[in-house]
């Protein structure tokens, strides 16, 4: 068991999966619309669930936005 647990200080830019609060700050879209956005494309691979916790896969979602011209 690990007492002193120390969490990640990493940047956006280098973590594979992003909290949608981390994904609005890093993206510039606000966290409603990410929400909206995972409700559309969950089955897309861009997103995924840990709980009821919803993730933004970082790379995936950097690659539908700039195959998207509209969001």
């Amino acid at each position: 068991m690990i007492k002193n647990e120390e969490k990640c200080t990493c940047m956006p830019a280098d973590k594979y999966c992003l909290t949608v609060a981390e994904a609005a700050g890093y993206f510039e879209i606000g966290p409603k619309k990410i929400r909206q956005l995972a409700e559309e494309h969950m089955d897309d691979g861009i997103f995924i669930r840990h709980g009821v916790k919803l993730l933004v896969i970082r790379p995936a979602f950097e690659k539908f936005l700039t195959q998207t011209s509209q969001i």
